[in-house]
C-alpha cells in the first residue's frame, strides 16, 4: 500500500517534530532554534508548509515576507520585519528528515510552496543555500544572484531568487 502523502500549513503542535527534523538535517549553528520555529509557525503559518507521510511530518519549508529583502539579516530569521502582505518571500529552511531524502519529496514541497506563493500574489521568492545546492535550486527555477555576505552558522552561502 502506498504511503499517504499530504501537504498542509504547520500548526503549533508541530513545533517539536519540525525542530527535530531541523537539527537532524542542518549542521551546528545552521539549524533554527526551537523558539525560532515556534515563532515562524505562530506568525506566518501560511508560509510554513509541512509534508506528512501517514500523518507523520517528514519535511517542511518555512519562510517570511519582506518589502526589501536583505538576505544576510539575521533578525529576519526571527521574523523581525516580517510583513505577511509584503510581495517578497524569503525561504529560511527547506528540510527533509535525513532518512526521507532522495525520494522526490523536496521537489514536491518546493513545487507546492511556489504554487501557493504565486496564488497568494507574491512577486519573488528568495533563498540562501550552500554552493553544492545551487544546481538543485536552478533546476527548481531559481536564478543565482551572488555569494552572500552572510556567514550564518560559520558557513559560506549563496543567494538565489525566483520571479513569480
Amino acid at each position: 500500500m502506498e504511503p499517504l502523502l499530504q501537504l498542509r500549513n504547520a500548526r503549533p503542535a508541530d513545533v517539536d517534530r519540525c525542530y527535530e527534523i531541523e537539527i537532524s538535517a542542518y549542521e551546528g549553528d545552521e539549524a533554527a532554534t526551537r523558539e525560532k520555529i515556534a515563532t515562524r509557525i505562530d506568525q506566518y503559518p501560511e508560509g510554513f508548509l509541512v509534508l506528512t507521510r501517514d500523518e507523520q511530518i517528514v519535511g517542511f519549508i518555512n519562510s517570511g515576507c519582506a518589502h526589501d529583502v536583505v538576505m544576510s539579516d539575521e533578525a529576519f530569521k526571527e521574523l523581525v520585519g516580517h510583513d505577511a502582505a509584503a510581495p517578497n518571500v524569503v525561504i529560511m529552511s527547506v528540510v527533509l528528515s535525513p532518512d526521507e531524502q532522495g525520494k522526490g519529496y523536496a521537489r514536491m514541497l518546493m513545487t507546492a510552496f511556489v504554487e501557493r506563493m504565486r496564488a497568494a500574489g507574491k512577486a519573488t521568492i528568495h533563498l540562501m543555500c550552500k554552493e553544492r545546492h545551487v544546481p538543485l535550486y536552478e533546476r527548481f527555477g531559481y536564478t543565482y544572484v551572488k555569494p552572500s555576505p552572510s556567514d550564518h552558522g560559520g558557513m559560506a552561502w549563496h543567494e538565489m531568487v525566483m520571479t513569480l
